[in-house]
């Protein structure tokens, strides 16, 4: 069994943007409970999270790798936030990268992926084309940034991901069509 470690925001965290309080799918819907038996996965999504880019956000992520004793698999996937906040791609990528950086010598022999969120699309969160373009432009970041540091990367957009109404959180669909996308991504190696 495959030990996969997934760090990221309310889509890793299989958030439900139907309920109310931060509510979320059920774990047999979240993508994280879709990889199948074959995988063991530690599910650390958290909604509203931004690309760690303090020190102490850099030891609260050393602190959970420690935690969870060895992975095969630290995947990441974060930036959607940012860019909802306004950040360039640039800004978003250049964050990533600071993030990476300070976590790479932590993760021992784990295989570390990089995953670009599915590009942003017209929703109650997402008004103006300019987000949907600065989230097309952070996944070719991310693409250049996991060649640049040797490490694995994975383009969500690719996946036929659905979103809800928002533009922004992974439909009921989306989470199967992310799951599917992730493991033909992560096979036998």
């Amino acid at each position: 069994m495959r030990r996969l470690l997934c760090f990221g925001d309310s889509n890793t965290y299989g958030y439900d943007p139907r309920s109310f309080a931060g509510g979320r799918y059920p774990s047999q819907v979240r993508w994280t409970g879709r990889m199948g038996p074959e995988y063991d996965v530690i599910n650390a999504g958290q909604n509203g999270r931004m690309i760690p880019c303090r020190s102490a956000e850099y030891a609260e992520t050393a602190d959970l790798l420690r935690r969870m004793g060895p992975v095969d698999l630290f995947s990441v996937m974060l930036g959607t936030n940012d860019l909802l906040n306004l950040a360039t791609a640039e800004e978003a990528a250049e964050r990533m990268r600071r993030f990476l950086e300070a976590v790479l010598p932590l993760v021992g022999n784990a295989r570390v992926l990089l995953i670009a969120p599915p590009p942003l699309r017209p929703g109650e969160w997402v008004t103006e084309p300019e987000m949907i373009d600065r989230s097309v432009r952070y996944a070719a970041l991310c693409g250049a940034l996991a060649r640049e540091l040797g490490i694995d990367y994975a383009d969500a957009g690719a996946w036929n991901v659905g979103l809800t109404f928002d533009g922004v959180h992974f439909s009921e669909e989306g989470h199967r069509a992310f799951a599917g996308g992730l493991r033909r991504h992560c096979g036998p190696r």
